[in-house]
């Protein structure tokens, strides 16, 4: 005797179908791909009828146009002459109305076909076991490949060969036993839960990429890196920390993808960002046998990212380099825009190189594991940002930056989202950072000081990058004011924000007192000096900074002296 159906069942329903049509891109088509005998027919009409979309066989489609059978295609034509006329059926499909298209199972092999489908669908997988599709195949005719021999045998070559790149699909359903109705509606759940991630392009004179946020893009590694990595084997160059946390993730998702890697991690800190560590990275990776066309993985915070981008950049004269951060100061700044390097005796990042990714994976639910001094750091760089970029963003900034360090997984990825595309538009702009005013020069807001403070710490946590570089903002805009070349309601603004989100907003935040003399000393070993002059950015209102060589030594060390400075 069935139960009946309530009233608040049928609503259930209702929002889960509209949640699944959601997920959908613009075109509406859900693309099912998976091995003969997943279900993609039989669990697509199922699904189709549930979001009120018509369904589509690709193989019915390609005999249609043939005008035959697809054992007759394969007898008279080959599998080749097939597989291209396979393709040509499924791009025309792709460019029509919203549909659920089941493909078949070799379709997805092909990469312009992946390629057009990944670009205007949504894809789903439909995985199933060698026990369940060698049961359910048994004695069935019709299948041209399982003419060949014995069932089990070739179904088991097969998922060897395809799960690789059935794995690039956005979205994994198991189908096992289940029932058709039980198998749908499994369907609609992973796509209601379906968070599909933002993507920021960075458009360079002679090269482009993708900065991918959102959360668990790690778990993800494997199908989104596929299209871009030029071999299928990758060095991923990790710290202690991050690889207790989440190289089990990335390790997962590049094998699923067939993605071969091997793994170096190193200590955490700044201490790893030396010519040392790096020159035993590069032999490493040479005396392990890399080539040109291997990836290098940077994974982990602004120290690994530097580092790796740095071995990536130099090794065999460049080998491919991806950027997968994991902390928010990261994510923000110092994976994007290709600033790669190591520290040297007189100064951090002294010795380095420009050299930029294949593609950035931000994924935000790592932030979940920092602790939450390190995303107050982080939060620094997109206050800066904010600065820089205008009243829109830093009002966005005051309205949200609680929601941000306090986890809300919407406001980190629109956090990052902003920051990464405001640092895209500058980096496009002036990659290398050459040109004669503003620029990406104007990133540097607050880190002629905040560098300085570092230096005074001895780079040994004590005082993290993005504190000092909060103390930097600070003492930037105070200094603007105190040139007159600020208006005082600016930096009550800024010191307003920081203090309020539990932010230093200046060396009073410091467990002791600091030499002017010293911190100028400093400064002045900048890498950014030119002619005994160094480049300051100053600020004339939000959204207004600059870049000056106009200012003394004199000037900054008698300002450092009214923030507190000894001599």
């Amino acid at each position: 005797m069935s139960r009946p159906v309530t009233q608040a069942a049928v609503s259930e329903q209702r929002h889960l179908t509209e949640a699944a049509l959601r997920a959908l891109p613009q075109s509406g088509i859900l693309v099912l791909v998976g091995l003969m005998g997943a279900g993609k027919t039989t669990i697509g009409r199922r699904v189709a009828a549930r979001l009120g979309l018509p369904f589509i066989d690709a193989d019915s489609e390609i005999e249609h146009a043939a005008g035959c059978s697809i054992p007759e295609i394969f007898a008279r034509l080959g599998e080749p002459a097939f597989r291209d006329g396979e393709r040509r059926v499924i791009l025309r499909l792709l460019n029509g109305p919203p549909c659920v298209l089941a493909t078949g199972g070799g379709a997805y092999m092909d990469a312009r076909t992946r390629e057009a489908i990944r670009s205007r669908s949504r894809s789903l997988w439909l995985r199933a076991t060698l026990h369940v599709l060698t049961r359910r195949l048994s004695g069935r005719v019709g299948r041209p490949l399982l003419a060949q021999g014995d069932p089990a045998t070739i179904l088991a070559d097969l998922q060897a060969k395809r799960h690789p790149f059935y794995a690039e699909a956005d979205i994994i359903v198991n189908c096992g036993d289940d029932s058709v109705d039980l198998s749908a509606q499994r369907v609609l759940e992973a796509l209601a839960r379906y968070d599909h991630p933002v993507r920021v392009p960075v458009e360079l004179d002679a090269h482009r990429y993708d900065v991918i946020i959102g959360p668990d893009v790690i778990a993800r590694a494997g199908a989104l890196l596929a299209p871009v990595l030029p071999q299928k084997r990758a060095v991923v160059i990790t710290d202690e920390h991050v690889a207790a946390l989440h190289l089990p993730r990335l390790a997962a998702s590049l094998d699923a993808t067939g993605v071969a890697v091997t793994t170096h991690v190193v200590p955490p800190g700044e201490d790893s960002k030396s010519l040392a560590r790096y020159g035993a990275l590069v032999d490493a990776i040479v005396s392990e046998g890399i080539e040109r066309r291997t990836t290098v993985i940077g994974f982990g915070g602004g120290v690994v990212g530097d580092l790796a981008g740095f071995v990536a950049a130099t090794a065999l004269r460049g080998v491919p380099f991806v950027q997968i951060p994991t902390t928010l100061l990261s994510q923000v700044d110092s994976s994007v825009g290709g600033k790669t390097g190591v520290n040297a005796s007189g100064g951090k990042n002294l010795i380095g190189a420009f050299y930029q990714p294949q593609m950035v994976l931000a994924d935000t639910s790592a932030l979940a594991t920092l602790p939450p001094r390190e995303r107050l750091a982080g939060y620094a760089e997109i206050v800066k940002a904010g600065l820089i970029d205008g009243q829109a963003f830093f009002s966005w900034c005051e309205a949200n930056g609680a929601a941000v360090l306090s986890g809300d997984p919407e406001a980190q990825i629109e956090a990052v989202r902003r920051a990464c595309a405001f640092k895209a538009a500058v980096v496009q702009a002036d990659e290398r950072e050459q040109a004669a005013e503003g620029g990406r020069a104007l990133l540097n807001l607050g880190h002629s000081f905040g560098h300085a403070l570092e230096a005074w710490f001895g780079y040994d946590g004590r005082l993290l990058h993005g504190e000092a570089v909060s103390i930097g903002l600070h003492l930037a805009t105070a200094f603007s004011v105190s040139l007159g070349i600020c208006p005082p309601h600016v930096l009550a603004r800024l010191d307003s924000h920081l203090r309020a989100n539990g932010m230093p907003a200046g060396l009073d935040w410091l467990p002791l007192r600091l030499s002017a003399d010293w911190l100028v000393a400093a400064m002045g070993r900048d890498k950014k000096m030119r002619d005994g002059r160094l480049a300051l950015v100053l600020i004339q209102d939000i959204g207004d900074c600059f870049t000056t060589r106009d200012i003394s030594m004199d000037q900054v060390r008698a300002f450092l002296r009214t923030e507190g400075c000894g001599v």
